[in-house]
């Protein structure tokens, strides 16, 4: 979006240079990263962050209140439901897509939202390798109000282990050594030295939870929660002691109910510029004429499983649940983004916290996906180049 350092840096890209930061980003995490890493961060004017601070405020405005906090009673299932929940999410994260208006300028639009957490270590190491490899303007940031290297790695400590001794504190997940994502969870060892472990290795006994360490059990008092419950809900070879609805004696970040309240089931209480028209599939008055031009999304589904983007009547016809989908209307993905391959499209999730003293939450980092697909994602995006995971450096005010 700065045309100029744009042009330096495709100017300067090789790749040589492309070849030698992936093999950094692999030699740090420990072993070769799954998902692709893109060529390049994306440079973002202040005139456009000022729009997606902008939206963001707009929409944080409506899913922090108390009407719909009110609102979203009903958005945990029943059979999901954990106890001791918070009055409001510990991390809210928005995705939005970069689009262009009706006079071809740049415009964010809300795609997903969740309140769940996110790549907060890779993120802000990615940002770290792209400085080290490429060219990157100093004035340019990645973190935001005023953060830098160990005031952020700080407030990540705050948040996620508290007060408590780093030893009873875990990152939880299914199988983590087999996930994606698991350099976010090798990063947060490192920098905040807590474990990262299976949900299936928790001991419970009675309301008190622990795991094996060295041949030590250890307690568990705060739990770094990244499993998902429709993952888990197929994994039905794994043995538990511990079910995530229990009723137990520790602290969650983030609480799980929080999964469900702040996700796909917000996007039809919000409206305005910055959001597509949404409706809940049970609350379709008519169906659009225009039908092939909205998305059929499940609610409580993650990483894009079940989401339908040509759809049909008989699409409709075949939801068994409609409250529990979600109509939304397309939008038209900008390709922007100028490379040695031609334009390239991108989503921006803006990666918010909130502390249990804070009067509300704050933009912390943020994440990006690039594209050339007809839509953002792997499957779409194969052998493809200039594509993946990346982040933005943002134009100071």
């Amino acid at each position: 979006m700065i045309a100029s350092y744009r042009q330096r840096f495709n100017q300067e890209f090789s790749e040589e240079k492309y070849r030698a930061f992936l093999a950094d980003c692999n030699r740090e995490a420990g072993y070769e990263i799954e998902f692709r890493i893109a060529e390049t961060p994306v440079f973002i004017s202040q005139t456009f962050a000022q729009k997606v601070f902008d939206a963001s405020h707009q929409i944080l405005s409506v899913i922090t209140s108390e009407e719909y906090y009110r609102q979203s009673a009903h958005a945990v299932p029943p059979e999901f439901r954990v106890s001791g929940e918070p009055r409001h999410p510990s991390t809210i994260a928005l995705d939005f897509a970069i689009c262009s208006d009706a006079q071809g300028e740049l415009i964010p639009q809300l795609i997903e939202l969740q309140s769940f957490p996110s790549l907060f270590c890779y993120q802000h190491w990615l940002a770290g390798l792209y400085r080290r490899h490429f060219y990157v303007p100093n004035e340019l940031h990645h973190l935001f109000g005023g953060l830098e290297h160990e005031s952020y790695l700080k407030l990540l400590r705050r948040w996620i282990i508290a007060d408590e001794d780093p030893n009873t504190v875990v990152l939880l997940e299914i199988e983590p050594e087999k996930q994606k994502t698991r350099v976010d969870f090798e990063l947060t060892k490192k920098y905040l030295g807590i474990e990262y472990i299976c949900i299936s290795e928790v001991l419970r006994e009675g309301d008190k939870l622990y795991y094996i360490k060295q041949g030590k059990k250890i307690p568990i008092r705060r739990l770094y929660n990244r499993v998902i419950f429709d993952e888990l809900q197929r994994r039905t070879d794994l043995t538990l002691q511990f079910h995530l609805t229990e009723e137990v004696d520790v602290q969650w970040v983030s609480h799980p109910n929080w999964f469900f309240r702040i996700s796909k089931y917000s996007l039809p209480f919000l409206n305005g510029t910055y959001v597509p028209q949404s409706v809940f599939v049970s609350d379709l008055e008519h169906i659009p004429n225009d039908l092939h031009e909205y998305v059929l999304k499940p609610l409580f589904s993650f990483s894009g499983s079940g989401v339908v983007f040509d759809v049909t009547r008989e699409h409709l016809s075949a939801v068994i649940d409609p409250s529990n989908y979600v109509l939304q209307r397309k939008v038209n993905y900008a390709p922007f983004l100028q490379t040695p391959v031609g334009g390239v499209k991108a989503e921006l999730r803006m990666l918010y916290l909130w502390l249990p003293d804070w009067p509300e939450p704050r933009l912390v980092t943020n994440l990006m996906r690039l594209s050339r697909g007809k839509m953002i994602g792997v499957d779409y995006n194969r052998n493809m180049t200039w594509v993946g995971g990346s982040i933005g450096f943002f134009e100071s005010a």
